[in-house]
């Protein structure tokens, strides 16, 4: 399955041990990895500027990111109702990277993009239920 985790995915994924993390490695080791320039671009930013994670780290986690496809930059955006332009930028990178699964924790794209064709769109929790089935008490 082609999977793209949005910016917050990847950035929690490095910055805590947890569900994303534990997505993040799901999806390298079972799945095609898919990203795009947006999603490492702001990747970099906020885990230099937020965290202030050293930049060695921080490439390396770009090289993660690079072992997989990565699409370039979208010229055209799909017509949804999000608030930030990020937002549509990451939808259109998925759209255009043909990917089958988008993964966010952002609710603006968590409602709006459900209703696109051929992409799903999942919080990580449900990706995870999706592969390992609900968590039992």
């Amino acid at each position: 399955m082609r999977v793209f985790p949005d910016t917050n995915v990847v950035v929690s994924a490095f910055i805590s041990r947890g569900l994303c993390a534990d997505v993040l490695l799901l999806i390298l080791d079972e799945h095609d990895l898919i990203s795009a320039e947006v999603v490492i671009e702001e990747t970099r930013r906020v885990l230099s500027t937020r965290f202030k994670i050293p930049a060695e780290i921080v490439h390396r986690i770009e090289l993660v990111l690079r072992e997989g496809y990565v699409e370039p930059r979208p010229r055209d955006l799909p017509d949804l109702k999000l608030k930030g332009h990020a937002d549509l930028l990451v939808v259109a990178s998925a759209l255009n990277a043909e990917a089958d699964v988008l993964i966010t924790g952002d609710k603006d794209i968590l409602t709006a993009a459900r209703t696109l064709k051929g992409l799903k769109v999942m919080t990580p929790r449900e990706f995870w239920e999706m592969q390992w089935g609900p968590k039992r008490k």
